[in-house]
């Protein structure tokens, strides 16, 4: 499938990934096992960009006893290829941990351990990625009225580079969420930077933390910094009356199967936003039962003792942050009441979540030929490619960012080794049907002339 443009010595890639997080590394490896496979014109070229100078997956958040909330058959590959070498099973193995893990009867590795587990794999195909490089514009190449690639600018410390691609695959992973009107500083973190940051505390005896939020990242948060800094205060912030517990039984999972994205894509607009009220506690603030019970029984622990260093502010929101001297100020809103109370802390955690960045953002005058639907969003085919007019021939292709077309997995590891399959399929059903074109109109022509 390869190709130089005539004329030009550019080599125009089948694939440019944007972005190398897990998702564009398992199409990374899906496209190396087709690749093994496949041979010849079949095989995909593929070129891979991330701007973090080697593989990192929310490494502030790699707390030492936190779990993964996914189980481990969900990894880069097994849904798709159960015999897969880049399984988790087989990490295991290669790090001599396999009989250990299966002893620990847990479906639930070490996050930490998962993400060496990421590492391992992104390891093994990094000759199709380039780290250090930002992709910072995409522009469109017209012949004939038509656009049959891309070009796609990218930034690294030598420069600006061009590649050229027929098909793009973003996967620019997600960004963090603040309170409106909140900012980060010193003191003011969002819990994807917490570990990155905290260690500047030790030796520092810091007298109260406030941490904002309600689902499993604020918790973990708010157990962590207890347990790491045992002289301090730990406020917790949040809406509800009490952290909820997460909905991981058997029936409530099928939203995450791989069918359950048929159904969703299919349901019409009403459907998809009751599937939405329905089963957003599977994941979306919510945090896992033993947690919970952990967190309640310290804190009455701290009751009985005399010693409360845990408090919750529930039915409350987070409303202000000023900087403080040697700290912050939190002001933080009883919902029932209106009153206000003044906190002033060492450190204001942000575990306000994520959402995804804007897929568009780079494509320039290529987003002018997206399609969009009634209420300006984007249009999603079943196949994750965004919908373009007639005259963009090229595939453009979200990992992420599709939740209102694909349901709740659209930025969550339970359907990554599915999707990127049906991506790599999509991909190659689309240049065997150019290729079966272009050997017709080749055919029609050499009528013709006989004629």
């Amino acid at each position: 499938m390869s190709q130089v443009l005539p004329g030009d010595a550019t080599l125009v890639h089948d694939v440019i990934g944007i972005g190398f997080g897990p998702s564009n590394v398992a199409m990374a490896i899906a496209i190396r096992e087709h690749n093994a496979q496949a041979g010849g014109e079949e095989a995909v070229t593929a070129r891979f960009f991330e701007q973090q100078t080697r593989f990192g997956w929310h490494r502030g958040m790699l707390i030492d006893d936190a779990t993964m909330q996914v189980s481990f058959l969900k990894d880069l590959v097994t849904l798709r290829n159960p015999a897969s070498e880049y399984s988790f099973l087989c990490y295991l193995q290669s790090k001599g941990r396999l009989v250990d893990f299966i002893n620990h009867k847990n479906l639930f590795p070490l996050r930490v351990e998962f993400h060496d587990y990421f590492e391992w794999a992104a390891a093994k195909v990094d000759d199709q990625v380039s780290y250090g490089h930002e992709v910072v514009g995409v522009a469109p190449v017209e012949r004939d009225g038509t656009v049959d690639h891309l070009e796609v600018t990218v930034r690294s410390g030598q420069g600006l580079e061009v590649h050229r691609a027929r098909n793009l695959v973003i996967g620019t992973g997600l960004r963090p969420l603040l309170p409106e009107g909140v900012e980060r500083s010193a003191h003011v973190w969002h819990n994807s930077e917490l570990l990155a940051k905290v260690d500047a505390l030790e030796g520092t005896a810091p007298s109260r933390f406030v941490v904002v939020g309600a689902g499993q990242s604020a918790a973990e948060n708010v157990a962590y910094l207890h347990r790491r800094f045992p002289e301090a205060e730990v406020c917790a912030v949040f809406a509800r009356y009490g952290y909820s517990p997460a909905d991981d039984s058997g029936f409530a999972n099928r939203i995450f199967d791989p069918e359950a994205v048929d159904d969703y894509f299919a349901a019409p607009g009403d459907v998809k936003r009751r599937l939405m009220d329905y089963h957003g506690n599977t994941n979306y603030s919510v945090v896992d039962i033993d947690l919970i019970d952990d967190l309640y029984r310290q804190t009455y622990r701290e009751k009985v003792l005399g010693t409360e260093r845990l408090r919750f502010l529930n039915v409350s929101r987070l409303t202000g942050v000023e900087e403080a001297p040697g700290g912050a100020r939190a002001a933080v809103t009883s919902l029932v009441t209106g009153e206000e109370t003044l906190l002033e802390a060492d450190v204001v955690v942000l575990a306000t979540g994520y959402g995804p960045a804007d897929p568009l953002g780079l494509l320039g005058r290529v987003a002018d030929r997206c399609l969009r639907d009634d209420e300006g969003r984007l249009r999603v085919e079943r196949d994750y490619r965004v919908a373009t007019d007639p005259g963009l021939r090229c595939g453009i292709y979200l990992q992420g960012g599709t939740e209102h077309t694909h349901g709740i997995t659209s930025s969550l590891l339970s359907n990554t080794a599915v999707r990127v399959g049906e991506i790599l399929e999509s991909l190659l059903d689309r240049s065997r049907k150019s290729a079966s074109d272009e050997a017709r109109t080749v055919a029609d022509g050499a009528g013709t002339s006989a004629r």
